[in-house]
């Protein structure tokens, strides 16, 4: 097994929305920042229903003065089973071609 980290949504939401926060600046004030015609989907950082684009986390990386690692909150101790591509391609060519 390996371990593979995922982002936990809900916690990065609360994370995004407490550096907004620190930093003084409104969610109108970001939605001005990102050119956005509306706020819902600062909102929806926010709540942990979606996450912004890697393009969007660098900008609020350096909005917040922070890493895009301070951003994203991990979720622990997740261990998933990785074989690869190439694993597969094996499996499927020895058991289904012989």
């Amino acid at each position: 097994m390996m371990y593979m980290p995922s982002i936990n949504l809900e916690m990065t939401g609360r994370n995004i929305m407490e550096l907004r926060c620190k930093a003084g600046i409104s969610v109108k004030d970001l939605q001005m920042f990102f050119g956005f015609s509306t706020p819902q989907a600062i909102y929806k950082w926010q709540k942990g229903s979606s996450l912004p684009t890697v393009d969007n986390l660098i900008v609020l990386a350096k909005i917040f003065h922070t890493s895009i690692e301070d951003i994203l909150i991990l979720n622990e101790g997740q261990d998933v089973v990785f074989y690869g591509i190439l694993y597969i391609y094996n499996f499927f060519w020895y058991n289904y071609d012989n």
